[in-house]
């Protein structure tokens, strides 16, 4: 028997090659299908950066296969929370949506070393983002 997730979550960067993704690899990789997982960019990249690509691999996580996804009206209103990442005013707005923001460095252009902390910072928010949904479940 399978279950309804508990919650949706869009991460949105503009280029969607790395905050976002970081952002959806470790959703997915912590709380498996229990949270739906979306990610897009409001000016997509060509790929993922290969910089937060590495990060990843050396936190367990793989978002090698991912690849960057144009923001749709659809994708924010399909999701519950809408987590963004240095997007501004690119991204819909949507009533009965939970938007967050979350300030974060840019990873483009960097090395793995200065993406370290940044995907660091990331585990930690979407740590207590699971938490808080699984909070508000248990309400």
């Amino acid at each position: 028997m399978s279950t309804a997730p508990l919650a949706s979550v869009l991460f949105v960067c503009v280029h969607n090659a790395g905050r976002s993704q970081m952002a959806a690899g470790f959703l997915d990789h912590l709380a498996g299908d229990r949270i739906e997982v979306r990610s897009a960019g409001s000016v997509p990249g060509d790929q993922v950066n290969p910089s937060a690509v590495e990060a990843m691999r050396e936190a367990g996580v793989d978002i090698a296969d991912a690849t960057p996804k144009i923001l749709t009206t659809e994708a924010v209103q399909a999701s519950d929370y809408v987590i963004t990442m240095g997007c501004g005013d690119a991204c819909p707005v949507f009533p009965g949506k939970k938007y967050l923001d979350w300030a974060l460095e840019d990873p483009a252009g960097k090395g793995v070393e200065s993406v370290r902390p940044i995907r660091d910072e990331i585990r930690t928010r979407v740590e207590a983002l699971i938490a808080e949904i699984d909070a508000r479940q248990e309400a």
